[in-house]
């Protein structure tokens, strides 16, 4: 019996010493620690915009009035002349119509017209956080105070720092 449980105790001894160079042959187990993370906040010191400028253009009709000549002033015959007109606006039954002017002649053209818009599509946010300076670029501005994500973890050597 006693030569039974010594080869018992050798065979399990070799399974033991089979099992562990298995082991030792494959990869390491990397234990990754948990991420420990908590919402605060900061305080906003300024809020810039950053502005896309679209431009575009278009045709227009533009008009442009033309004055009509003035009609030349009549020849200046005298002193008698000026008083002879004079009176005889008082005398006449019907007045002399005054001369017309024609009316004026638009001079309408198509002329490009450039327009420059311009909109806010993001906001370069500077924030302080437990004294520290940190600069972002968000899509809405955030007001006085801005929400923060604040994540705490161990650094292990080697490990990419850079997280999807």
């Amino acid at each position: 019996m006693r030569l039974y449980c010594h080869i018992l105790f050798g065979l399990g001894l070799s399974a033991f010493a089979s099992v562990s160079a298995a082991a030792q042959e494959t990869d390491p187990v990397t234990v990754l620690p948990v991420e420990n993370v908590r919402l605060d906040y900061a305080q906003v010191l300024a809020v810039d915009p950053v502005y896309q400028t679209l431009r575009a253009s278009r045709t227009e009709m533009r008009c442009e009035e033309k004055q009509a000549p003035k009609p030349a002033p009549p020849q200046d015959e005298g002193r008698w002349s000026k008083i002879m007109d004079s009176v005889k606006g008082v005398f006449a039954r019907d007045p002399e119509p005054a001369p017309k002017a024609e009316p004026a002649k638009p001079s309408c053209r198509m002329v490009p017209v450039e327009r420059e818009f311009r909109r806010p599509i993001a906001y370069d946010v500077d924030y302080v956080y437990k004294g520290f300076k940190y600069r972002s670029r968000l899509a809405e501005d955030p007001g006085n105070r801005l929400r923060i994500r604040v994540s705490v973890m161990p650094y292990i050597p080697g490990q990419n720092l850079a997280t999807p």
